[in-house]
């Protein structure tokens, strides 16, 4: 199966505030087990050598369930690690330049906010997915303006590849955005905040079977 088809479905994001560093593996292991086909490393103040380190220990658990890691924001740690691709927003390097490091089989996304116009140019540059967020009131990004759900309709429109909703999307919200086009759901609180993650993985993945 082509890394590119996996595209899609749940798609779970990191935080260190709610997994405890002594469970991190196994609670991100736990949201793989219950459905999960890509997880993002979103590690924002950790020092280089220990995300690396971190970042190999989970890509020995995604490449047990044929899951994709991909890492936020940093197209040099993603390579150290051997990472599946990374994940950049407008204060990282672009499309292009992650391209080029990582080459033509990596996993490039990008985060488009509420800009149909910047998924475009992201996919042009060579973006595989793109994401916008927040279509709902977010705990993890409270400052982030919500968007409307229109967006990923009229993004389907626009581009041709996959496209994620992220931010603020619970198991009573979330088909919302998938009526609307989203490929797929990009979730931090509601899995890894959950009482029991690998139950809250597998509701939102059934929202894609």
């Amino acid at each position: 199966m082509s890394v590119h088809s996996k595209l899609h479905g749940l798609y779970v994001i990191t935080d260190t505030h709610l997994i405890p560093r002594e469970r991190f593996v196994a609670t991100v292991e736990a949201a793989v087990r219950g459905g999960a086909t890509m997880v993002q490393l979103r590690e924002k103040d950790t020092p280089h050598a220990d995300m690396v380190r971190l970042g190999r220990d989970i890509l020995t658990v995604t490449r047990r369930y044929g899951a994709l890691l991909i890492v936020n924001d940093h197209p040099a740690v993603a390579k150290e690690i051997g990472a599946d691709g990374v994940h950049v927003g407008r204060d990282d390097p672009p499309v292009s330049e992650a391209r080029a490091l990582l080459g033509a089989q990596a996993i490039i996304g990008a985060s488009c906010y509420g800009s149909v116009e910047r998924a475009i140019e992201a996919e042009q540059a060579g973006a595989d997915y793109v994401a916008f967020g927040t279509p709902f009131p977010s705990p993890t990004k409270p400052k982030r303006t919500d968007i409307s759900l229109d967006i990923f309709h009229q993004a389907k429109q626009r581009v041709a590849v996959p496209i994620f909703a992220i931010g603020g999307i619970t198991i009573t919200n979330a088909q919302q955005g998938i009526d609307a086009g989203a490929d797929g759901i990009g979730r931090v609180s509601g899995v890894f905040g959950a009482p029991d993650v690998e139950v809250a993985a597998q509701a939102l993945t059934q929202l894609f079977a």
